[in-house]
């Protein structure tokens, strides 16, 4: 790991330099028809109230996409939101195509990626996309081209901020030499390191870093190889009355200072749950103990 975790970690960042947010955002791909988020979420005005308790909890970073619906979870925001608090930024993606709910395809063409742009804006009622990732690289379209086009429609004016997710750090600093990258959006946890090297490098160029899977599929899950890492971890959370969910997400925030996180719930309870662990500050101790487990 490169550098140190921080023990009094900030509660914002700007991305792309001039977008000021709360690091602990709302990742809102659950609010979707299930299974495999398909279709409109089926509670429509509670999806509703729950996105409008977000903004009243603190939240000003929510993360969309066109694929989860497709298009249902775009419509709901904008349903709940718009005219939206001048100090909020929705993040969206584009290059997938969902035509079923198990058929996901990566569509990075030219083509696809501004028709996705022009429905994102619809759909959320926006003139400009505060953030706009290309979900997926699609491996039958050089990723160059895909970076091009979003940089065109960044020069256009219709998107303020281009991001990337799912990519490789090659994949990263290709991009850098056509456009300027606010973002990526990889999984990230404390059980999965893997991408641990292209966060660093994120951090480093001064790059919002948005973990996906950032609690991991089965977080507290008994049984399973991380049940004595989990352990250690419960009994940290206990220390500071909080949960070992709560406290896997304080790491994510002590990890690095670019890192915004996206937790996505469909209850109030788990809502407000999840925005207290911006106020778990650990020690130094504490956190090369929570490291230490989930790295052996």
């Amino acid at each position: 790991m490169d550098g140190s975790l921080q023990t009094s970690p900030s509660k914002t960042f700007q991305v792309g330099g001039d977008l000021t947010v709360n690091r602990l955002g709302y990742g809102a791909m659950r609010l979707t028809g299930q299974p495999s988020n398909f279709g409109p979420y089926a509670d429509w005005e509670g999806g509703k109230t729950l996105l409008r308790q977000a903004i009243a909890l603190g939240v000003n970073f929510i993360d969309t996409a066109e694929a989860y619906g497709p298009g249902d979870n775009e419509d709901i925001i904008a349903d709940a939101l718009s005219p939206y608090p001048q100090n909020l930024v929705i993040a969206t993606k584009g290059g997938i195509l969902k035509p079923a709910p198990n058929n996901i395809q990566a569509d990075g063409r030219p083509e696809t990626l501004r028709r996705g742009v022009e429905g994102s804006l619809r759909r959320l009622k926006q003139d400009q996309i505060d953030l706009y990732q290309l979900h997926r690289p699609d491996p039958k379209v050089p990723f160059a081209e895909s970076v091009q086009t979003l940089a065109a429609l960044k020069q256009a004016g219709k998107i303020r901020h281009v991001g990337l997710s799912n990519i490789t750090l090659e994949q990263l600093q290709t991009a850098q030499k056509i456009v300027p990258i606010a973002s990526v959006q990889n999984r990230f946890s404390l059980s999965d390191r893997t991408h641990e090297a292209l966060l660093n490098y994120c951090t480093a160029h001064n790059i919002a870093f948005i973990p996906h899977g950032s609690l991991g599929a089965h977080p507290l899950k008994r049984g399973t190889p991380l049940a004595a890492a989990r352990g250690s971890l419960a009994a940290i959370a206990a220390s500071h009355q909080a949960s070992a969910t709560q406290m896997a997400l304080a790491w994510l925030l002590h990890r690095a200072p670019n890192i915004l996180l996206i937790p996505g719930t469909t209850t109030v309870s788990h809502l407000q749950e999840n925005m207290q662990a911006t106020e778990i500050q650990l020690s130094q101790v504490e956190l090369d103990q929570i490291d230490q487990h989930f790295t052996e």
